[in-house]
């Protein structure tokens, strides 16, 4: 724990970078008893489309492993999202007392360090200089639900067939305007490719790059899907960053709920002290 506590400011930021968001799944894919009917690209964006998770509300608990030069450290947490508004995480060591506390909006971005008491007040564009990556509110809710870009534009997709799975491909897809939050952010434009299974429709891959930062790509991984309801969610899920310090997460979801207000504590102790 004392690298832990050590890196007051990385950690924590690392852990969700990955863990949103991109060690490779166990699980083992389906048998495909046919082959694969080749698709077109619009054809596979609408089914993709109709088969993601449908929620107001989402929270879980999970298991994770966090890897970063050649260390892992164990972690278990709670996460809980309100669509499009605030995504709510708790990390745990395996004593179960919180040592991170993270909240997140659309312009955002917040945490706590009970390890060393400090705390971060701040927005997307300061933790992207520090870090050197290029996330957004939208890109964390996407991969941590598997679901696609919701507030980026549909772009002009290619559609393939590539080990089993359909795969869609964009080199140019745009944020929307209207949801660029001030003049201070730039407008992202984003290469993706999205691996789809050929019988449920659900995103089993996906990464993404920034054309003005070619050298730093986030990518997930998906499996054992749970049905929740009429609707599957991946309870396993692996998530790497390439850029200058590889990173990579390994994450196992249990307890899944959706559609069940949940309320999002965030409280700094006066005692604590701005991470720098």
């Amino acid at each position: 724990m004392s690298k832990i506590k050590n890196n007051a400011f990385i950690f924590p930021f690392s852990i969700l970078l990955v863990l949103i968001i991109l060690a490779s799944c166990s699980s083992q894919r389906k048998i495909i008893k046919a082959p694969i009917k080749e698709e077109g690209a619009e054809y596979l964006f609408k089914k993709l489309k109709e088969r993601e998770l449908q929620y107001n509300w989402l929270t879980a608990k999970f298991s994770a492993e966090y890897t970063n030069k050649g260390q892992t450290t164990s972690l278990n947490g709670q996460i809980r999202i309100r669509k499009d508004s605030v995504i709510w995480l708790s990390f745990s060591p395996a004593l179960g007392i919180e040592v991170f506390r993270m909240m997140l909006t659309q312009d955002s971005v917040k945490f706590i360090n009970r390890m060393n008491n400090t705390f971060f007040a701040g927005d997307y564009n300061y933790v992207n200089r520090y870090l050197h990556t290029n996330i957004d509110f939208d890109i964390l809710q996407s991969f941590l639900t598997g679901n696609d870009l919701s507030f980026y534009e549909n772009g002009k997709f290619r559609a393939g067939l590539e080990n089993n799975s359909y795969k869609l491909a964009t080199a140019e897809r745009m944020k929307l305007k209207k949801f660029i939050r001030n003049s201070q952010e730039h407008l992202r434009v984003l290469i993706q490719n999205i691996w789809i299974d050929p019988e449920s429709f659900k995103i089993t891959r996906a990464n993404v790059k920034e054309i003005r930062e070619p050298n730093i790509k986030l990518e997930a991984r998906y499996s054992s899907f749970e049905k929740i309801g009429d609707q599957l969610f991946p309870k396993e899920m692996s998530f790497d960053i390439s850029a200058d310090n590889n990173l990579s997460v390994t994450v196992s979801f249990n307890k899944i709920t959706i559609n069940t207000a949940q309320a999002f504590p965030f409280k700094i102790p006066q005692s604590y002290h701005q991470a720098k």
